[in-house]
């Protein structure tokens, strides 16, 4: 059965590294775990290492950090369908939201609840996952603060994630300016600024981040030490959190093009093959069910993956510094799309180290 190796040490060094970095600059962390689906062994790390704050996508993953014993405040990433706003109010403490009509369905659970749930409400900055328009958000935002008050708590943006924006200085400001037409108009100062997520931490790194820009969202950075949007590594973090070793269970030479007319493979794409003669090629015991191949680099100099099935990776040894037989297994580093993948498959067992 594939594993998945846990470094928590690593983990725990990426979390004080990334923390210092904010809080030099006035910056507080959400320790973003939806990528590890919330594993308490993991939050674990993150509590121990400074972190407050959770920010989870999930309900599920919410409770299962919770029914571990482990406390925390919990920012609730994505909402859930409406008829469990009563598990978002008894579960979570801050939700980001980013539309009136939600704004006020959610406020009156949590009113008859009698909880005050903080909300961030979300400003679209170009990005254009959610949130309401940067154009259109001063009126939204005096309407959401006649709905809820003070528990209006700040407002965020999300960069990078759907459309690929690059974090800018302007982009932020954007949100300072925002808050400022609020403080004017009812005298009301919103507490937190959130930036977003690993994507904006060059501008934490470089000193260009607007003072008053105050929260982070954090997950790849701490998790893998990545940052895909930038296309980097994080200056000063380690990659080497998280391993995929898989099992061979077939080695054999064979062509390295396939033999007959090609079409369209399981997923519907056609696959593209370069002859190279008769190769040796081990079958791995996982595949695009557990894990997103494109996302993996083979740690044995001279692996290649070919190709995969829903169940089967295909790997050309031929060149490999190592010497392989039916039972050995190849370790892999995993991109933070085939870290979660890996993490949600319960076919890929997790072992901690």
């Amino acid at each position: 059965m594939a594993f998945v190796e846990v470094k928590r040490d690593s983990i725990a060094e990426n979390v004080r590294r990334i923390r210092e970095l904010a809080k030099n600059n006035g910056v507080e962390i959400a320790g973003v775990t939806k990528v590890v689906c919330g594993d308490p062994s993991i939050v674990d790390v993150l509590l121990k290492n400074g972190i407050s704050e959770i920010g989870e996508s999930r309900l599920e993953n919410i409770s299962r950090i919770k029914g571990s014993g482990m406390k925390a405040d919990y920012l609730l990433l994505r909402l859930p369908e409406q008829a469990r706003f009563r598990e978002v109010v008894e579960l979570v403490d801050t939700v980001l939201i980013g539309n009136l009509e939600t704004l006020v369905r959610l406020n009156e659970v949590s009113t008859e609840s009698g909880k005050d749930l903080k909300f961030i409400y979300m400003i679209d900055t170009g990005d254009l996952r959610e949130g309401v328009m940067y154009y259109e958000a001063e009126a939204i935002l005096m309407k959401a603060f006649e709905i809820v008050g003070t528990n209006l708590d700040g407002i965020g943006t999300n960069l990078g994630c759907f459309g690929g924006v690059i974090a800018s200085p302007a982009k932020f400001e954007i949100l300072l300016e925002l808050g400022e037409s609020l403080r004017k108009a009812t005298g009301y100062s919103m507490r937190r600024y959130s930036a977003g997520n690993t994507a904006s931490l060059p501008l934490l790194e470089d000193g260009t981040l607007p003072r008053g820009i105050n929260h982070f969202r954090l997950g790849e950075s701490i998790m893998c030490g990545t940052d895909v949007t930038n296309n980097r590594r994080v200056p000063g973090t380690l990659q080497n959190t998280f391993t995929l070793v898989g099992e061979i269970i077939e080695l054999a030479e064979k062509p390295s093009i396939p033999i007959g007319d090609i079409g369209h493979d399981a997923f519907g794409r056609i696959p593209r093959f370069v002859d190279k003669g008769k190769r040796m090629k081990a079958i791995l015991d996982l595949g695009e069910q557990d894990v997103v191949p494109s996302g993996l680099t083979p740690l044995v100099s001279g692996c290649e993956i070919i190709h995969a099935s829903s169940d089967h990776l295909i790997v050309d040894v031929t060149d490999s510094e190592k010497s392989f037989a039916v039972g050995d297994s190849i370790p892999f580093r995993m991109s933070y799309g085939a870290l979660l993948r890996v993490m949600t498959s319960p076919y890929v067992r997790k072992v901690y180290l």
